[in-house]
């Protein structure tokens, strides 16, 4: 056996019954136990370096046509927001008057002589064409698992805080983590829609500027409650311009019901294609089971 005198070694590696005999532990046999101690730790680390997979580079994003038109749209509206002739030269390719016109002039310019008529349907253009693209960008069903996930999380958290417990809000932070990732998703497929509507807002509403800019006086001029009045030339508190009013109350209504519509049309489309039918009518407490 091994005496009292010699040192511990690793605990890991067990003697061959020949060396356990009455003879003493040389300094060889430490060397030897030493180096088959080392043997299986370096086995260890040379198999586990190489059964451990390589690292795949994460998958590229693909590139998408929609994408790069959504974010070419955006700039274009950043960049019509600060250059004043940009944007009077982008609108006015659009026509602007007889002796200047062009294909949504010959559309619904009525030769300005009535212009009401034209931001009329100027603003119905506008918000169909944003309302679509909106459509198209949004994930409804999406948007409302995680509006649910939200106000859900909510109550849990805050019963979690008003605890004090330090493990339930540890615990709550994966879930956090995952509806902040959820939440961003919705919230940028939102902005891609607000880039279209950025710049079609914009342009329609220098197009409009400039139809009514080179209308003549007469043309201009409305009767509005009985009064008449020049929508360019009046002002609203002083600064805003009656047509600048008036197209907007266009516009909000228009807006409104198209999306209304479009996200209605959505859901149902979905509600087929998922066999998803309406839910029975909940009992009232005096009618039988």
């Amino acid at each position: 056996m091994l005496s009292d005198d010699a040192p511990l070694r690793s605990t890991t590696v067990v003697a061959p019954p020949a060396d356990t005999d009455d003879e003493p532990a040389s300094e060889s046999g430490d060397d030897e136990a030493t180096s088959a101690a080392r043997e299986p730790e370096t086995a260890e680390a040379d198999g586990g370096a190489s059964a451990a997979p390589a690292k795949t580079p994460p998958p590229r994003t693909p590139f998408k046509v929609s994408t790069f038109i959504i974010v070419f749209l955006g700039f274009l509206g950043f960049w019509m927001l600060i250059e004043t002739s940009f944007r009077n030269q982008l609108a006015g390719g659009l026509g602007v008057s007889p002796a200047n016109p062009g294909p949504l002039y010959y559309l619904i310019g009525f030769s300005s002589q009535h212009l009401l008529a034209t931001m009329a349907f100027a603003g119905a253009l506008e918000m169909l064409i944003t309302a679509i693209a909106y459509n198209y960008t949004t994930d409804w069903t999406k948007a409302a698992r995680v509006a649910k996930w939200n106000a859900a999380f909510r109550k849990v958290q805050m019963a979690a805080v008003r605890s004090g417990k330090k493990d339930r809000i540890a615990a709550l932070k994966p879930f956090q983590e995952r509806i902040t990732r959820l939440s961003s998703e919705v919230t940028i497929a939102q902005f891609k829609g607000m880039a279209i509507t950025y710049f079609l807002l914009i342009l329609i509403y220098t197009w409009v500027g400039l139809v009514i800019l080179n209308a003549t006086a007469v043309q201009q001029t409305i009767n509005l409650g009985g009064t008449t009045i020049n929508m360019y030339t009046y002002h609203v508190f002083g600064y805003f311009p009656l047509w600048f009013i008036v197209f907007s109350l266009y516009t909000v209504p228009a807006s409104m019901v198209f999306r209304r519509v479009l996200k209605h049309w959505w859901l149902q489309r979905y509600a087929e294609k998922n066999q998803i039918g309406p839910r029975p009518p909940v009992p009232t407490a005096g009618s039988p089971a």
